[in-house]
């Protein structure tokens, strides 16, 4: 049997209520002053309650709220990049004061989870864009959520109890409490984490086949969560990953699960986060590429790599596989990097996400060495059904 890494932090955090104990929370949670959550919020509660986001048992407490902004550490010194916040509405924020405890809500009213009021305070948006996105410019979806939202923060412990509506994902949702149970029957003591928003294309396949190389199992985790207007919707996502995983991949040295946070497009600061989440899924090894989880030109390529820099290995546990950018080389007749080929760019095949994802809202065919055919048709089909139904 498998041994599986330490989770972040050292405890694998459970905020799921069950049985008595969920039945008396959900009877006084319906005289708590009370809000719908909103799509992050959603995401960011399942990512607490089962432990993705260990060692967060709530939403960040104004004393590490500044920590992690400022020095991408919780108050305690540990390792955390990313505020995970809770913004109060604004005619909210008198009763919320009075109360000491919250409830957030889904759409069609059902609660979702309780937080405990310990912390209630007003942010600076513009430090909080400037230091965890290097950027105030509203053209990133990240600042413009930001600046949208409420800038009256509430930090305190949650208690979930109700799960969020999983909806035709749901088979793909495993907790980290499970996934650290199928590797270690699995006997992987040597798992690597991949994070995907788009398709996995040949470049993404070339790097998760070499990591594989060296470990036991990849676990492959696409997000689910919110993500940006443009970006390929995550139903037809799944079919892709599903299709490529069939016809290209060892069946039983992958694991494909559902990651169901939420995208936050702060590039190297999430590449952190997204590392972390893995290693409380089990996962030893994280691959992290080129802009990872960046959006426009706001990082550099390779900052997202940069940034491990600040922490050693024994404070962030999980080990990064850093790559270069991948491509197909027709001189070299096979997939290559820049570390690995030497020829000129004349005769590579590279396209960027914004014109690969042109192409397929066309109806046109990257060519093959790009993308598996078969991943296409179903890219295609799927945003053509999409187009069809609005």
């Amino acid at each position: 049997m498998g041994e599986t890494i330490a989770p972040h932090g050292g405890i694998l955090v459970n905020r799921i209520l069950e049985g008595k104990e969920r039945e008396e929370w959900l009877s006084r949670a319906a005289t708590f002053p009370s809000w719908t959550a909103s799509p992050v919020t959603r995401a960011d509660l399942i990512c607490i309650a089962t432990g993705i986001y260990s060692p967060l048992s709530g939403f960040l407490r104004e004393e590490d709220y500044l920590a992690v902004r400022d020095t991408m550490r919780l108050a305690s010194g540990t390792v955390w990049s990313i505020p995970v916040t809770l913004p109060v509405p604004r005619e909210l924020a008198g009763e919320v004061a009075g109360s000491s405890y919250v409830a957030l809500r889904e759409e069609k009213g059902t609660i979702l989870a309780v937080v405990k009021v310990e912390s209630l305070y007003q942010v600076d948006v513009k430090e909080e864009a400037k230091q965890v996105f290097r950027t105030t410019d509203t053209e990133h979806p990240g600042v413009a959520r930001l600046y949208q939202q409420s800038s009256l923060y509430l930090g305190g412990e949650i208690w979930l109890l109700n799960r969020p509506d999983q909806g035709e994902f749901a088979e793909y949702y495993f907790d980290p409490v499970q996934t650290r149970a199928i590797f270690r029957e699995k006997g992987w003591r040597r798992v690597v984490g991949f994070q995907t928003r788009n398709p996995v294309h040949r470049a993404h396949e070339y790097i998760q086949k070499a990591a594989l190389e060296t470990v036991d199992g990849l676990f492959l985790n696409p997000l689910v969560g919110a993500t940006k207007a443009d970006d390929i919707p995550a139903d037809v996502r799944m079919k892709s990953y599903n299709v490529i995983l069939e016809n290209y991949y060892p069946k039983e040295r992958v694991f494909f699960a559902a990651f169901p946070a939420a995208m936050r497009y702060a590039g190297p600061r999430e590449a952190i986060l997204h590392a972390i989440s893995r290693q409380n899924y089990g996962c030893t090894h994280f691959i992290v590429g080129r802009d990872h989880a960046g959006v426009g030109d706001y990082y550099g390529t390779y900052d997202a790599q940069k940034i491990f820099d600040n922490f050693t290995s024994e404070e962030l546990g999980i080990t990064p596989l850093f790559f270069e950018h991948s491509f197909y080389c027709k001189k070299c007749s096979g997939m290559a990097s820049y570390k690995t080929c030497p020829h000129s760019s004349e005769h590579h095949v590279i396209l960027s996400g914004t014109k690969v994802r042109k192409m397929l809202h066309a109806g046109e065919t990257p060519p093959p060495e790009f993308s598996r055919p078969e991943v296409v048709r179903v890219l295609i089909e799927g945003l053509r059904e999409k187009s069809m139904a609005q």
